[in-house]
């Protein structure tokens, strides 16, 4: 799966759905107009973060820009998701199940390396954000508050606002996310 490609495409049709030009887009979403273009081209593998600037602007869930055809029962194994980074290879989210136009809410496989941190900004208005995590110490920080999770401990949170993971310790930290985002 070639995710750059995938989010060209999608990214053409809903900038084109709202009639917006480059510029336009750009404005709104806070990335450059010259980016935007790379991305469309399928040339620019863009960061979590960019991607999300882009959603945000376009009122759109996340992974709106990765979304592909979708049969009735779908088995996504391990190697299949591609990786996606934060401003640094340290933080890395696979993608399972985007959110459809049958499904309002995201699946994600995150990975922090020890020590590291990475810094998510707020996700689109009234979207929630669902934590599992599965091996390690996850300390999140949100402008709400500040939450410290072990292995089998979840939260749920107004992922609107920015937020940060950390991992503190000398492991691998591995979590799950899912970004659901009401009607």
């Amino acid at each position: 799966m070639d995710l750059g490609k995938i989010i060209a495409v999608n990214l053409r049709r809903l900038r084109t759905e709202r009639n917006l030009t480059l510029g336009q887009l750009s404005k709104i979403s806070g990335i450059s107009k010259a980016m935007l273009s790379d991305i469309e081209k399928g040339s620019s593998n863009p960061t979590i973060n960019t991607i999300w600037k882009i959603a945000n602007g376009l009122n759109v869930p996340y992974t709106k820009l990765m979304e592909g055809i979708e049969n009735k029962a779908t088995v996504v194994r391990r190697d299949e998701p591609a990786v996606q980074t934060g401003e640094t290879e340290h933080y890395r989210v696979y993608c399972y199940f985007p959110s459809t136009p049958v499904r309002n809410f995201e699946l994600f496989y995150a990975e922090l390396d020890p020590g590291a941190s990475n810094i998510s900004i707020g996700h689109s208005e009234k979207a929630q954000e669902y934590i599992f995590v599965m091996k390690g110490q996850l300390a999140l920080r949100t402008e709400a508050g500040d939450y410290t999770l072990e292995a089998g401990d979840s939260l749920v949170f107004d992922s609107s606002i920015g937020h940060t993971y950390i991992n503190r310790q000398d492991i691998l930290l591995s979590f799950l996310v899912i970004n659901y985002y009401p009607n």
